[in-house]
């Protein structure tokens, strides 16, 4: 089997495991935790255009994710109707990341990460402080879930199967970002911004569509995250919740597919099934993201599979000696 055949097999395999979640996990606590890996792993993957793909370390994308969650939600009281509070989300978080893009990228490294952090934890104000608008602390509640072509997505499994189309949607259209030439140009504004920029390449421009993309899908996985809880408040945009995600790309392995969502299965088990039995449970998750950092620098996915070609190489290696020593004459 050649490697396109085995990476397509094996891509069949994963998609046919997911599809048959709820048949085999029956608990609904667990298929719902099965389905904020998925919506949590579409945030990681946003956050990744920037991370990992054009070097931009952001502390302020909780803030998008909850300006979707919050207008949405918002919305939805007043009146309007499920595509509707989509569609203003959406555009909603089009536009904060928007101004966040112009104001960060006046700066990269540090400086884009402590100006993120700060917008981040002005808009966390507004939904703390703003409590007639948001409701402060209270947050704002909701009381159905869309039906789009009249399916209902009551129960867990069906908003499970949900999110897993819209997942599935985010990773394709996250593989071909990869592998267009906009995504090229994104890497190569990270790796040589000046060498780009005498190229003829717009670095700015580059980083700016990025940011939007990046927020555009940030705007899907809070509507995920809203509908999924039914509820949103002020902690949706806390400091924690930007660097809970920042870990999830970090230690599943940045400008990779699959690593975010390793990370995000790994904080979300952590978090909802891990708890029940650990009370320490966030030691017990700060050693494990020590443990990768320590021994698997790039991530969990990519160091993976170089200890699995390692290992393979070496066994490979060794049987041709063995089978020679075997057959030498006494």
């Amino acid at each position: 089997m050649t490697g396109a055949s085995a990476s397509r097999a094996a891509l069949g395999v994963a998609v046919l495991g997911l599809a048959t979640v709820p048949s085999w996990v029956g608990n609904s606590y667990y298929v719902d935790v099965a389905s904020q890996i998925l919506l949590f792993a579409v945030f990681a993957l946003a956050l990744n255009v920037l991370v990992g793909y054009g070097g931009l370390v952001s502390l302020g994308h909780a803030g998008l994710f909850a300006v979707a969650g919050y207008t949405a939600g918002l919305m939805l009281q007043a009146g309007f109707g499920h595509a509707a509070a989509a569609a203003g989300a959406v555009l909603a978080t089009l536009l904060t990341s928007a101004v966040f893009a112009v104001l960060a990228l006046r700066s990269t490294g540090i400086g884009f990460l402590m100006i993120t952090l700060a917008l981040g934890q002005i808009l966390w104000g507004i939904a703390y402080r703003w409590a007639d608008l948001t409701n402060g602390d209270n947050g704002v509640s909701i009381s159905t879930r869309p039906a789009p072509f009249g399916i209902s997505l009551a129960d867990a499994p069906s908003f499970y199967y949900a999110t897993l189309m819209v997942f599935l949607l985010a990773l394709a259209s996250m593989a071909a970002f990869e592998r267009s030439p906009f995504g090229a140009s994104l890497r190569g504004t990270r790796d040589q911004a000046r060498r780009m920029t005498a190229l003829g390449y717009n670095v700015w421009l580059v980083r700016f569509l990025a940011f939007l993309f990046s927020g555009f899908w940030c705007s899907v996985a809070g509507l995920l995250y809203l509908y999924n809880k039914e509820f949103i408040s002020p902690q949706v945009s806390a400091l924690q919740a930007s660097a809970e995600v920042l870990l999830m790309v970090i230690s599943g392995g940045t400008a990779t597919l699959l690593g975010p969502i390793a990370g995000a299965a790994i904080v979300v088990i952590m978090k909802y099934v891990v708890s029940a039995y650990v009370v320490r449970w966030n030691l017990v998750l700060g050693v494990i993201f020590v443990a990768i950092i320590s021994f698997m620098p790039e991530g969990l996915v990519p160091g993976s599979a170089r200890i699995w070609g390692f290992a393979r190489q070496r066994w490979r290696a060794g049987r041709p000696a063995g089978k020679q020593a075997r057959g030498a004459p006494p």
